[in-house]
Order: C-alpha cells, then structure tokens, then sequence
C-alpha cells in the first residue's frame, strides 16, 4: 500500500517512483487536461465552456502548489500552440484565397475595428487614470489573449527604458490576470450574440452560402442561336460550365464545338454572384431548384451518370485540370471540384490537390476510366503525409522568427510563433501541391492534431498562471484591473458583433470566426466551432488572423512608444 500521507506534493510522489523531469511533466499535464476536459461538459445556463475549462483546471492545480519543470512547461505551452495554428492553417489554406476574394476585405476591416477599439479604451483609461501605458498594454495583451503582442511591448518598452524591470514584470503579470477573462470573455460574448443579436439563426440548421450554384437557363436570346459553345464563352466575360444540355427532349454532355438552338435549356455551374448576369446572356432562367440535396442526378437520364471522384493518384497533386484533357479524351464533363469543404468551379487552370472531390458527369464506362486516371482511392488518404507537417511547423517558426522593421518603430516586429505556422500552413495548404507537396490530411487526422495542441496549450498556460494568480487578482489594484480586461475584452466584440450581424448582415458562424481570429483567441474559436456543422467559424478566423495580429503586434509597440 501506498504510504500517501508521506508526500507532501505529487512531485514527490513522482519522484519517489523514479520518474524523471519529462514523465512527471506528461503526467501533470495529462491529469490537468484530463480534469479540465470531464469538467468542461458540465453546462451552465445553457452554455458550456468545453475544452477552455482545461486552463482553469490547469490554474487551481497551479494554486495548489502543482509544479513541473520549467523549461518542460514553456516547451508544452509552446509546442502545443505551434501545432494547434499551423493544423488550423493547414485545414483552411485551400478555401482561404478564395473566401478572401470573396468577402475578405469585409472581414479584415471588421478586425481592425475590433482592433482599433481596444486601443482607444485603452489609450481613454490612460487619460482618464493613473495607469500606465505598459500597464494597460498588458492589459490588453492578456484581454485579447495575444502573447506576441505582450512581447512586442515589453521590447518596445526595454528600448525606451532598458533600466525598468519593474515595468515589464507589472506588465506580464496585468496580462496574467486579464488572460482568463480573454479567454472566456470572448466566448461569453458570442454565446451573448447567439442568444441576443442572433435570434433568426436559433433552431435553424447552420447554412454556408455555396460558392458556386447550379442554375437552369433557356436560351431565348437570338445573338447566340447556332453559335458554339466555344464562341458564347469567350463573349461572355464570366467563368461557369455547362454541365447538361437538353435537346430536343434528350439529355447530352455538351461538348466545346456543341451548337445551340434556340429554346435549348442548358445547366449551368456558376458563382452564385454570376447567375444573374449569365440569365441577361441567355434571356430565361427556369424555376426548377438544382442546388436541393435530395436530387438524385442519376435518374436525369438512363444513359448518364454523376459521380463524386477523389483525387488520390500522387502524380496528379498540382496539376491543371486542363493538362488533364479529360473532356476531349472520355467526353465527360466536370462540374464542380470540391476542396476542405469548399466548391470550386472547374476552371482550365484550376491545380487539383490530393484530397480534391471531383463531380464528373458522363456514361458510366468513361468516368470509371476517369476514375483510374484520377485514383479513387480513398483508403490512400488515411496515412498522413508527415513530412508536410514538420516542415510546416519547422517553416513557421522561422518565419515568426524573423524581424520586420516598420518605419518610425524602433524595435523590429515579429509574428512569433502563433503568427508565423498559421500563415505557413495557410500558404502550404493553398499552394503546396502545386510544389508537389502533400499537404492532405483527413479531416478528422486534422482535428485530432488541433484539438491535442490546443488542450496541452491551455493545460501549461494554466500551470503557469497558477501560483499568483489569485493573490494578484483578490488585491485591490488586481480588482481594478480585472474590471478593466472585462471591459477591453467584451466591449469590442460586442460593438463590433453588433454591427457585423446587424449592420453588415453576416451570419453567425462567419462572424464568430473573425472576431475569434481578431481577437487571437483560439480557445473561442473552439466554442464556435462546437456550436455550428462544418469549418465556417474557422475559415473566417484564418481569413482575419494574420492581418490582426501583424496589426496587434505593430500598435502595442507604437502605443509604448507614443504614450
């Protein structure tokens, strides 16, 4: 039996088993993880807190005088976060570009509101109180949960006034403090505009506007009748595909040299921005619904047939579909190419990914020919490809590594290491293959990545929090500051959320992922996704994050130096 009472911690005990520095650290943190992750299904008005009660679990163990080694713990902290952002990357790099185009510069703008709103509380409570400039950059660092922001005003600060320890060591400490209210205030907050400001989306199935839209047209306009198909693309400016035609009563594959007549009804793929210009081309939209689920396309006609195909063969990762020549050579048609989730229009130019869903549309022995060239193999896609990942994350570091002199900013500015993997991973996921890297991972291989690093993240974060966290916070000055991070973390994505459903009509789950990613807060972000079906929230975030936090880092500095 185990002589318990003999230990006057669980180091000791550890140790007395002869565990050595690197076991007792997996150990704690595991056990922390552990209590955090049973505890966090716990529900409270509704609304739980999930994987984010791991930080918490990892504070009261802190308190209660649970110690690891030191550099194990900066190791977990780090590593855990390296992974979870270049894996969030990575999932959302090959619809990143194309949902930047679409409504990126929206976005951005609402980030930098969130952003510019922080700055001016904090430059406000600078005028109206005694605090200090650092103090409240400090603040703010831990309100929006942004450590590289914390460590770009601590250099700035060391350059202005390289004696004043005291003042760096105040200011990590007020982030210790605010962080936990970063944490939850956000995700408080969202849960706040789900409940308030969102009231038409409660009950409703969570809908992504599709990227492209299947439409049914008559051709009435006689500047195209007996004109090929070749002729009236290149006329008209606009990017679809014609995935059926009807003829005389019959259903063909149209080809680029087809001819049509008048009252032809064509099927078209396009970006749902476009229908409505593509209807003026044709003269007359039908009223059929093709964009419903529940359409079986094989019962269109006896003799065609429509197949999803993924792309599994190594050789075809980042070609161009046009390269392919699979129209001319099997008389197929492709209609639309899905990626991570996203439909894309099959453009000529298009590079194809390993992972990508192809719908092809032709007789049955040509598209099972198209399936040989292609793959088709899904059991292919089930071994990770881990040399993407660990030059990802070797590539990241690196590059979060590197200063970036601003003009007029003394100090250089970096991404640290929560910037520099997220914008790798966004880059290798959108352009890897066409470097004939395989970058494809399951997505639930990529969950499992992400949800690993971000609870051992919170896990050690929470450790190290832990041993003044309470003594700071139930102090008066503590007291005040905690006010303050509340007001820094919710006021702004409040104001912000408001205007972004109310005003700019966004829906909830694009607009939980940007203020997620404009205020750093990957733990929020998981909440999010939690509460909606699909990679919506996460998209926006990768679509906001870098901008925001380059912006975090480069103000921080300048705020420290200003004022």
């Amino acid at each position: 039996m185990i002589p318990w009472g003999k230990f006057s911690s669980m180091r000791e005990f550890l140790q007395t088993l002869g565990c050595s520095a690197a076991t007792e650290a997996v150990v704690v943190l595991a056990l922390v993880a552990a209590v955090g992750l049973v505890a966090g299904k716990v529900k409270i008005g509704g609304v739980s807190l999930g994987i984010t009660f791991v930080f918490f679990a990892g504070i009261v163990a802190g308190h209660l005088g649970v110690r690891i080694n030191e550099d194990m713990l900066v190791f977990a902290q780090g590593f855990g976060l390296v992974l979870f952002v270049y894996t969030l990357g990575l999932q959302v790099g090959p619809g990143f570009f194309p949902s930047f185009r679409q409504r990126g510069i929206g976005l951005n703008l609402l980030s930098m509101a969130v952003v510019a709103c922080g700055l001016c509380l904090a430059w406000v409570t600078h005028r109206a109180t005694d605090l200090s400039m650092a103090d409240l950059m400090g603040l703010l660092s831990g309100a929006v949960t942004n450590t590289p922001m914390l460590g770009a005003a601590q250099q700035a600060l060391s350059q202005i006034e390289p004696t004043n320890a005291t003042a760096a060591a105040r200011m990590a400490l007020a982030c210790a403090v605010t962080y936990p209210l970063g944490v939850t205030g956000v995700i408080l907050a969202i849960a706040l505009m789900r409940k308030v400001f969102l009231k038409h989306d409660e009950g409703k199935p969570e809908h992504k506007t599709p990227q492209t839209q299947v439409t049914e047209f008559r051709l009435t306009n006689p500047a195209w009748f007996d004109k090929t198909i070749r002729h009236i693309m290149a006329q008209t400016g606009k990017h679809f595909v014609i995935s059926r035609l009807w003829k005389d009563g019959k259903v063909v594959i149209p080809a680029s040299d087809t001819v049509l007549r008048s009252g032809d009804h064509l099927l078209v793929i396009s970006e749902a921005a476009d229908v409505e210009t593509i209807r003026q081309f044709f003269g007359a939209r039908e009223s059929t619904d093709w964009n419903r689920e529940d359409i079986d396309w094989n019962a269109i006609d006896s003799h065609l047939v429509s197949r999803r195909i993924v792309v599994t063969q190594s050789r075809i990762n980042g070609m161009r579909l046009g390269a392919l020549r699979l129209r001319n050579l099997y008389g197929i048609n492709i209609t639309r190419v899905n990626r991570a989730g996203v439909d894309l229009l099959a453009s000529p130019g298009l590079h194809l990914q390993t992972g990508d869903r192809l719908t092809i549309v032709g007789e049955a022995p040509s598209v099972n020919n198209v399936g040989k060239i292609l793959g088709d193999e899904v059991k292919r896609l089930t071994t990770p490809n881990l040399f993407a990942i660990f030059l990802g994350i070797a590539l990241g570091l690196l590059l979060g590594s590197l200063p970036v002199y601003v003009p007029g900013v003394s100090a250089p500015v970096r991404l640290g290491i929560a910037g520099g993997p997220i914008v790798v991973g966004i880059l290798l996921g959108a352009f890897g293959p066409r470097l004939r890297v395989a970058t494809y991972t399951t997505q639930s291989a990529n969950l499992m990545m992400r949800q690993f690093g971000i609870v051992l993240y919170l896990a050690a974060l929470g450790l190290s929090s832990g041993p003044h966290f309470f003594e700071t916070v139930f102090c008066a000055e503590g007291l005040r500051w905690v006010g303050l991070g509340f007001l820094f973390t919710m006021l702004p994505v409040l104001v912000v959320g408001y205007i972004a459903s109310s005003v700019c009509k966004i829906d909830y789950a694009t607009g939980a992922g940007m203020l997620c990613g404009s205020m750093a807060n990957p733990m929020a972000l998981g909440y999010a996704n939690a509460t909606v079906e699909g990679d919506e929230p996460s998209v926006s975030y990768a679509t906001v994050y870098p901008v925001s936090m380059f912006l975090r880092v480069i103000t921080a500095q300048l705020m420290i130096m200003l004022f």
